[in-house]
């Protein structure tokens, strides 16, 4: 099983912060079926600054590491990119790091809002050759306010990755409900587990999994996993028609 994103680089931003934290997240994920593992470290976020040079040389002692210990995990160079307006031009100088060097951008949002000019930028990207991956969008107070901004982004060729703990309740039953929406209305692609630890921010993937296959059968499982072999091949992801998420009514009244 691939895991597309984590934050398991030791000392880099708000993920493991030593060795022996990194060790145990990757024991932890192999305990959970994962073979490889993307490591995904905030690019720019409060104190931390990982740009793509400084990514690839910690992934690889990682992976040193990891050898050592005989632990049986591939760790592959990646970034969480916040959305801001020069991403274009730092993505021309080789700062930004695409997923294993891939055309796939792992693009986060601000947790309360989505910027004015995302669509136009995530256009751009595209333009530029680039697939723009919109990761937890289920935590996005806004889309889940207005889930058409998410549609109009997906339906104009954005992707999107939900968090797997957000599928098993760990952010409340809320984020769970409309993290199933997005899967049942085919406005996500990817699953992954955004760990950080081994305790508050684990990686969950098993009983997301459970959560899945009791919603949607087996078959939705395996869609997920066909889609990040495909993302970390750099091939063309499976994508379903997107659907609007209805809004139910509530004594006569959105």
């Amino acid at each position: 099983m691939i895991d597309i994103h984590s934050h398991i680089l030791p000392g880099v931003d708000d993920g493991a912060q030593s060795l022996e934290d990194a060790l145990q997240m990757a024991r932890a994920a192999v305990n959970e079926g994962i073979t490889k593992l993307v490591a995904s470290p905030h690019h720019q976020n409060g104190a931390f600054n990982n740009d793509k040079s400084s990514i690839l040389a910690n992934v690889e002692s990682l992976n040193i590491a990891l050898q050592k210990e005989k632990i049986p995990l591939e760790i592959l160079p990646g970034q969480e990119t916040r959305i801001y307006g020069e991403l274009l031009e730092d993505l021309a100088t080789d700062v930004i790091l695409p997923v294993n060097n891939s055309n796939y951008l792992l693009i986060e949002l601000p947790s309360g809002h989505v910027p004015r000019y995302t669509e136009q930028l995530l256009f751009d990207l595209q333009l530029k050759g680039y697939t723009p991956v919109i990761v937890h969008p289920e935590r996005n107070a806004e889309i889940i306010e207005n889930p058409d901004i998410l549609y109009n982004l997906v339906k104009k060729g954005t992707l999107t990755q939900v968090t797997a703990g957000s599928l098993t309740g760990h952010f409340g039953k809320k984020i769970k409900k409309f993290s199933l929406d997005l899967v049942e209305a085919q406005l996500t692609h990817l699953i992954a587990s955004d760990a950080h630890n081994t305790n508050s921010r684990s990686f969950r993937w098993n009983d997301a999994l459970s959560v899945l296959n009791n919603e949607f059968g087996v078959p939705a499982s395996y869609y997920f996993f066909e889609n990040s072999d495909l993302l970390i091949r750099n091939q063309t992801l499976i994508r379903q028609t997107p659907e609007r998420i209805k809004r139910k009514k509530f004594l006569g009244m959105f």
